[in-house]
């Protein structure tokens, strides 16, 4: 044997096996209710593995839970069991061989198959393995032959099937916003979401932290739109290890959302209300645009997202960021000397995310027709009973990460609609972007007379 063989350890998980076994873990997770970025951190946090492996990991479980639709009807040409009927082992492990043969070029065939089968004897599907086998062959073959899923004729089943989305969202796409539109939203989706940064003005400058990544070889570029944006277009390793971030330099934030504090136009010294704030990227940017002047209070029902809130309030060390955990649709009665007490509210509202599928890729399973007219009474029941906190000639900024118009324009015209005491003075809708990136939001800014 040459110095430069290798050899598996007794016991130890064949080469490849590892990262396809932990992405095997993370698609079994979700399909039990876990969120997928919550998984996959969980998941990698259990398994210590190369950075390579990880990156592989990550592009297996959220390819393969984006791809879902798709993989199931490829499932259904293939197989003898249509996809919905398969056990659930056995459909996501096809589903994590069928992503790597379809769509991963850098994947040889081989290692496809074989950790896919490998992983059928060792987890539960020992008498399947033969069916992993085959239905991964005949997808190989499909592939070299060119062959095709056949193409529905209605335009929304044809392109939930080529995108991977719901039926019931393609069609209110094309009714939106026609095909074109509606295919770059469907390509926006799909596409790994860009790495934006948030810089901390109070600590350093964007200069300094282009410089200081650079150093370690991550390259970055400053977003135009945002003043404190920075792309980075180059990245190795662990954020949390890369100069600056213990420090509070900088925090992940998408570019959108960074275009969201500066509506309020605040100032120093005001008094201003994140009403909807955990984790926490908005109402730490509040304070940072006050110079850390004023006072901002970050309220959220949830106690346990406040945590994280307050943690990265410490590392961005602001200092005037106050939390309180209580429902925002009824604050009046926790604090009854909140009425009319702030200049700025931020209403950052719960919703169906659409905006975001690309970031989060299990949304678009999760999401339904009837949980957004569930939204949209919350919404409403939200912009309600915060209104009387807001000061005669303040402003209310309404936001959501969403695409849907019951959720922002219908609703906002609903409330100017019962409240003549307010006026518009700007909404916008952002869609995703497949070229710039950024995900879809919408903003109305809204003045108190």
């Amino acid at each position: 044997m040459t110095a430069s063989a290798s050899v598996t350890a007794p016991g130890a998980p064949a080469p490849g096996l590892l990262p396809r076994r932990v992405a095997w873990e993370v698609l079994q997770a979700v399909s039990a209710g876990a969120y997928a970025d919550i998984a996959l951190e969980r998941a990698l946090r259990q398994h210590p593995m190369s950075g390579a492996d990880r990156s592989l990991v990550t592009e297996l479980s959220y390819g393969a839970i984006r791809q879902r639709q798709w993989l199931d009807g490829w499932l259904d040409r293939l197989g003898k069991v249509p996809a919905s009927k398969q056990p659930p082992l056995l459909r996501w492990l096809l589903h994590l061989g069928l992503y790597q043969i379809l769509r991963m070029d850098r994947i040889p065939a081989a290692a496809a198959v074989n950790t896919s089968v490998e992983l059928a004897k060792t987890g539960k599907l020992v008498r399947l393995a033969p069916v992993v086998n085959g239905i991964l062959r005949a997808a190989l073959r499909a592939r070299d032959a060119g062959e095709l899923l056949s193409v529905p004729q209605d335009p929304a089943a044809r392109l939930a099937q080529a995108e991977s989305l719901p039926l019931w969202l393609t069609q209110q796409l094309l009714t939106w916003r026609g095909e074109k539109a509606a295919q770059a939203f469907a390509c926006a989706s799909n596409q790994a979401p860009p790495l934006d940064l948030r810089i901390n003005r109070l600590r350093t400058s964007r200069e300094s932290v282009q410089h200081e990544l650079a150093a370690i070889g991550v390259e970055s570029t400053p977003i135009e739109s945002c003043p404190d944006g920075l792309l980075v277009t180059g990245s190795a390793g662990d954020l949390s290890r890369w100069p600056g971030y213990q420090q509070g330099h900088w925090c992940v934030q998408d570019r959108t959302a960074q275009l969201v504090a500066p509506l309020l136009d605040p100032q120093p010294g005001d008094w201003i209300l994140d009403a909807c704030a955990a984790p926490g990227g908005k109402a730490t940017h509040l304070v940072e645009l006050i110079d850390g002047s004023g006072e901002v209070w970050a309220v959220d029902r949830s106690a346990g997202r406040l945590k994280r809130l307050a943690a990265n309030a410490a590392r961005l060390g602001v200092d005037c960021l106050n939390a309180l955990a209580a429902d925002a649709t009824d604050l009046l009665a926790v604090k009854p000397g909140w009425r009319g007490a702030f200049q700025r509210i931020l209403v950052d509202a719960p919703c169906s995310g659409l905006g975001t599928l690309a970031r989060h890729v299990d949304a678009r399973w999760r999401i339904t027709p009837l949980q957004i007219e569930q939204l949209v009474i919350l919404q409403a029941k939200l912009l309600e009973g915060l209104l009387p906190l807001l000061s005669p000639g303040g402003r209310m900024v309404y936001a959501t990460c969403t695409i849907h118009p019951a959720e922002n324009c219908n609703q906002i015209e609903a409330f100017l609609g019962r409240h003549p005491e307010l006026s518009l003075f700007d909404q916008q809708q952002l869609w995703p972007d497949p070229e710039q990136g950024g995900d879809g939001f919408y903003t109305a800014v809204l003045d108190l007379s």
